[in-house]
């Protein structure tokens, strides 16, 4: 199992699929579509039922039939997705594998200097002994989340070609997108085919998650007047000085680097300006509902009071919502999904890390869909970034965790 998982790993981070947020189609990059084909003949290959590759939006799609007679006949799903994030290149991804790791530091690129340290990564200490999959220090290793696709995958062979073993009828899906939000935008729930599902797109073992952040974003556009400045008293009124303020009249402990757990923020993301126009963008995010609704709310204050004292129509708010916290589906029927999850880690020796996601997955907003589906482990650390790592010893007890989970 473990030269399976590590090889299918391997071969997917090699494919770049990062996607992108300025795009205006769906999916934001062809180049995910390369993945998914490549998914959809593996899938074919193997013997799984109903595989379909969705040209169109890149999505794939597949079935293993079940081997025991069901008594409820419900069918459990597993989701993963395909893109990269857009924040560190994805392309020509060189992943590098440490067996026995000492401990200690690990060179990414000798020529750049750029090192991965228990210093700042002190949950490294954790995998002395390990055997981890590092990246050459110039791309981030994608396995947020080709580690889920790779545990999903290797699942779905072992099942295939053991039919002795006792299951419940899987489905199984890959999306694209979903690091910019808008993975299940054309996901197909019909054909997709489960009364339930995990998404594998955690990070360390054990992490079981259920509660996310309710979350939405914010476009602030400010209008200013251009004059000379040698003329400009009582005349001039400067966009970007305004967003500026703007910006400092929310509560300073309520920015991401004050906050953790439970506590939610807001979160300037880009900000362009000039005299005459300035425009700001933020990710707001809470997971208690109440305090969501009221730091939109002070946005929403916070651009009144600037128009009250610049003129009205200087500050032009715009919210949207994004998703929301599935804490709000899965606890009031769907909890068995968690209890189950628990049991088949323990069984495995794996200690449940039951925690909020201080993010989100296309899991949340497939249970606001009617698909109840929290969050499993994938094995992997520091997403997104140069420093991503995984341990080939998580992966391998994912993959049982998985097969564990289709005998529920």
């Amino acid at each position: 199992m473990q030269s399976n998982v590590v090889e299918k790993f391997l071969r997917y981070v090699k494919v770049d699929t990062q996607s992108s947020e300025e795009a205006m189609q769906f999916p934001s990059t062809e180049k995910q579509k390369d993945l998914g084909r490549m998914l959809y003949e593996e899938l074919e290959k193997m013997g799984a039922s109903d595989v379909f590759f969705d040209e169109k939006y890149g999505y794939v799609y597949a079935k293993i039939p079940a081997t025991c007679e069901e008594q409820d006949k419900k069918v459990l799903g597993f989701i993963s997705h395909m893109d990269t994030s857009p924040e560190t290149s994805g392309a020509g991804v060189n992943p590098r594998i440490v067996k026995d790791y000492d401990g200690e530091d690990i060179c990414l690129n000798e020529k750049q200097n750029i090192i991965l340290s228990p210093k700042e990564y002190p949950e490294l200490k954790e995998y002395v002994g390990k055997t981890l999959i590092v990246t050459d220090g110039t791309t981030l290793l994608g396995a947020d989340d080709k580690a889920g696709v790779a545990e999903i995958m290797t699942m779905a062979e072992y099942l295939l070609t053991h039919p002795e073993v006792k299951h419940r009828e899987i489905a199984i899906a890959f999306t694209p997108d979903e690091e910019i939000g808008t993975g299940v935008d054309y996901f197909d729930l019909k054909r997709f085919g489960a009364d339930y599902a995990y998404t594998v797109d955690g990070g360390a073992i054990g992490e079981l998650e259920y509660e996310n952040f309710n979350a939405a974003s914010a476009s602030i556009k400010v209008q200013g007047v251009t004059v000379h400045p040698g003329e400009a008293k009582n005349k001039m009124k400067h966009a970007s000085r305004i967003a500026m303020e703007f910006d400092r009249n929310l509560p300073e402990q309520q920015k991401p680097e004050y906050t953790q757990g439970y506590e939610g923020f807001f979160h300037l993301t880009h900000m362009e300006g000039e005299v005459e126009h300035a425009m700001l963008q933020y990710i707001i995010r809470d997971h208690d509902r109440k305090q969501f609704e009221e730091k939109k709310l002070l946005f929403e204050k916070n651009a009144e009071y600037l128009n009250a004292k610049y003129g009205e129509g200087t500050v032009q708010c715009c919210i949207k919502d994004s998703y929301y916290n599935m804490k709000e589906k899965i606890e009031p029927t769907h909890f068995f999904l968690i209890e189950q999850a628990k049991s088949c880690m323990e069984e495995l020796s794996i200690v449940p890390k039951i925690q909020p996601i201080r993010g989100g997955t296309d899991g949340a907003r497939l249970s606001f869909m009617g698909l109840p589906c929290p969050n499993l482990c994938t094995g992997g650390h520091n997403f997104h970034g140069r420093f991503e790592y995984c341990c080939v010893e998580s992966m391998e007890q994912i993959v049982k965790l998985l097969i564990s989970l289709t005998q529920k």
